[in-house]
């Protein structure tokens, strides 16, 4: 009998020991601003965490949207209910640099015993979170580029085998898709990341002084007196001509949807629909990518990195500066990047992590064949002062001032002079109180 009893006291022993050693793992937060599949493998990014150690546990809860995130976060570190962790897409780069509210990357690291080589980042990716001297301030994660989608089955009947490389390509296969029959040759949007920034960059034009404001606070938006405006008017006559198509979920279908269930034929999008078209496409749909088009005579110049970073907060413990630490040197081994760029379009943002792909041959797989061509894009010449980034503050109501803009001018409301105009106005008034709000502070 009391042999019984002590068995059982030390297996109540064990199961409270065992319990209480659960409770001991250091818990921290990440917030993310991605939803759906794109969330969920947020998600499992950080169970893989969980499961490879014992010590600390992440939890990754999505705020519903990149724009949530990064408000949700600044409220709750002013309510000092802060995550440890917050992913911060590219627009909101600056506003995060100027809080005073974040531990920069290479201090995080270093006080927590990491050894990174902060050179093995890509400097596409990596200039665009960095100081001005090139040091990091948060950990490129989810990072992509623009493509351009087409649909080879529809060139095949055009008699074409190569994507356009020039936006007069893009008109004359428009053009010649029209007449074969098909009714969208190509589906365009509003969104400014691929019309605005990315076409910008390529072609080496400014969207605001001060080296697109890493010069200043004081910059204002130039890109009503760029090659800009003859490129919306381009767009402007290829969509009055039908040879171009809006596409947008309030119509029925985004730009995605509309290429995979062939109803378009071309489409400019974020490698990271590179996997949600090859998951959504008719089986027997031949599809490919290239890069983006440029102006006939331009020297193409590399593109801009979009997705987001994660940023830690300051306000926090050792112990969870210790879990950020272990999270953020986990996700950036190549074993990691492999994981991340096969469940998602993602690419990997190390030296290391994309020749890891490539000799697992990742991108000789058909259905990931392709998106190295997001990394030549990013690659395809040193970053200059203008393809390396856009550090305006304010730069998230500034893109929606600009797509209301453009969506005022594809819909007739207003010429393509009128449209801009009225949208760098509105910008530079944002980027005006923005300097107000920050005055004395100095970009590093």
């Amino acid at each position: 009998m009391n042999r019984i009893l002590l068995t059982g006291a030390t297996a109540l022993a064990l199961f409270f020991s065992g319990a209480a050693q659960a409770q001991q793992r250091i818990k921290v937060e990440l917030w993310q601003g991605l939803t759906g599949d794109l969330g969920s493998a947020v998600e499992e990014v950080c169970q893989r965490f969980n499961e490879s150690q014992k010590e600390f546990e992440i939890s990754c809860p999505t705020q519903g949207s990149y724009d949530a995130a990064v408000q949700n976060a600044i409220a709750a570190f002013r309510a000092k209910k802060q995550p440890t962790i917050v992913q911060v897409f590219d627009a909101g780069t600056l506003d995060l640099m100027l809080s005073d509210a974040f531990v920069p990357a290479r201090r995080l690291m270093e006080e927590n015993g990491y050894k990174i080589d902060w050179a093995n980042y890509f400097p596409g990716i990596a200039n665009y979170y960095a100081s001005g001297k090139g040091e990091l301030f948060s950990f490129p994660f989810n990072s992509s580029t623009a493509l351009f989608y087409w649909n080879k089955d529809a060139f095949a009947k055009i008699g074409k085998s190569e994507a356009p490389k020039t936006w007069q390509e893009v008109e004359a296969s428009a053009r010649a898709l029209k007449s074969a029959g098909y009714g969208c040759p190509m589906a365009i949007n509003h969104d400014t990341w691929t019309l605005l920034e990315q076409f910008s960059a390529i072609h080496g034009q400014p969207i605001a002084t001060k080296d697109n404001g890493y010069g200043g606070l004081d910059a204002e938006l130039v890109i009503n007196k760029t090659k800009f405006v003859d490129y919306i008017k381009f767009i402007k006559k290829g969509l009055d001509e039908g040879l171009f198509k809006i596409k947008l979920p309030e119509t029925g279908a985004n730009i995605v949807q509309a290429f995979a269930s062939g109803d378009c034929q071309m489409m400019m999008s974020s490698v990271a629909d590179h996997g949600t078209v090859g998951k959504t496409a008719k089986p027997e749909m031949q599809w490919s990518v290239a890069m983006l088009p440029v102006l006939e005579g331009t020297k193409r110049l590399n593109s801009l990195v979009g997705g987001a970073s994660l940023w830690v907060l300051s306000g926090k413990s050792k112990d969870e500066y210790r879990a950020a630490a272990a999270f953020l040197n986990f996700i950036a081994k190549p074993e990691s990047e492999l994981f991340w760029s096969t469940r998602t379009g993602y690419i990997p943002v190390t030296k290391t992590g994309f020749q890891h792909l490539k000799t697992q041959g990742f991108y000789d797989k058909p259905q990931y064949k392709g998106r190295e061509l997001a990394l030549e894009s990013l690659t395809a010449t040193e970053v200059t002062p203008l393809s390396r980034g856009i550090r305006l503050g304010g730069f998230i109501q500034i893109r929606k001032e600009m797509r209301d803009a453009l969506a005022d001018i594809f819909a007739g409301k207003v010429s393509v002079e009128e449209g801009i105009n009225a949208g760098v106005e509105r910008s530079n008034a944002i980027l005006r109180r923005f300097e107000k709000t920050y005055a004395g502070k100095q970009l590093l």
